[in-house]
């Protein structure tokens, strides 16, 4: 680490369908960002937010059961998809640090067991291969909240922040740009649909500016006329909002994009790491 607090990532993570794609991208990228954490950043723990959970308007939930079994949270692929495995243990104390300062900023906390769900898991077997570049810390995965309110969001992230000072990293999972309505049109055709560009290069844009400008500048992003198109539900974007938060007055990095038909896997990094 370049300072005495880790680094935000937000990780495009696709569908399931990424973990045998292995001439993707977005794969290899995953897979470069993976041996950056475990090699650079060197973590003693991973709290990380998906876009595939939301708990209650106003609560959170997290999970405390030490093991788990993975969530296939997803229809109509192939029988192996559902027979997959990622090793994963959590750590109470590590999520009971997560509840006491989600309490201590005043926001509702729930306890619960729960899965990894492929928001998760299937990048992290991107990034974490078990038998390539094991990340061998405990997982603890929270919720979002159940709306679309994006300052609520960044709140949660400022909420756990104070974790990255107890070399905690934060990692949060969705997609720059994620229109499933759209993959049929789009199918086939690399090239990005027009709000996929127009929507990408504004989160950029978001995302980098100094971060006293951060979360009034991504608010504005959910009132943009590509905002719907981009982002039909707001589910994968949100996660941002939480890093952003988490990322105090650290700076935001695109680390990469590829702009593919109706989504964006763009990659972010909020915070330096030595050497990269």
């Amino acid at each position: 680490m370049s300072s005495d607090r880790t680094p935000v990532y937000f990780l495009s993570h696709g569908g399931p369908n990424i973990i045998y794609d292995v001439d993707h991208p977005a794969y290899r990228k995953l897979q470069q960002i993976g041996k950056e954490i475990t090699t650079k950043v060197t973590p003693k723990a991973v709290v990380v937010f998906s876009a595939h959970w939301q708990a209650g308007k106003a609560e959170i939930q997290v999970n405390t059961a030490e093991t788990t079994d993975l969530i296939f949270d997803f229809y109509g692929f192939p029988s192996h998809y559902y027979k997959e495995k990622y090793p994963n243990t959590s750590s109470k104390e590590v999520a009971e640090k997560v509840m006491t300062s989600l309490s201590d900023a005043g926001i509702q906390v729930e306890g619960v067991k729960r899965g990894l769900d492929h928001g998760v898991w299937a990048c992290f077997k991107c990034a974490f291969a078990p038998d390539e570049n094991p990340l061998n810390v405990p997982i603890v995965q929270v919720s979002l909240f159940n709306t679309e309110d994006p300052n609520q969001h960044y709140r949660l992230g400022k909420a756990v922040s104070g974790l990255r000072e107890e070399n905690i990293l934060i990692i949060v999972s969705g997609m720059a740009v994620h229109n499933l309505r759209d993959l049929g049109v789009s199918f086939g055709n690399p090239k990005p649909m027009p709000y996929t560009t127009s929507f990408d290069e504004a989160l950029k844009d978001a995302v980098t500016v100094k971060p006293a400008e951060r979360e009034q500048k991504l608010t504005k992003l959910l009132k943009r006329g590509d905002a719907r198109q981009a982002h039909p539900t707001f589910d994968h974007l949100l996660p941002i909002h939480v890093g952003a938060g988490a990322a105090g007055n650290d700076f935001g990095k695109r680390l990469w994009t590829l702009q593919e038909g109706s989504m964006s896997w763009a990659q972010y990094r909020f915070g330096e790491v030595a050497g990269s």
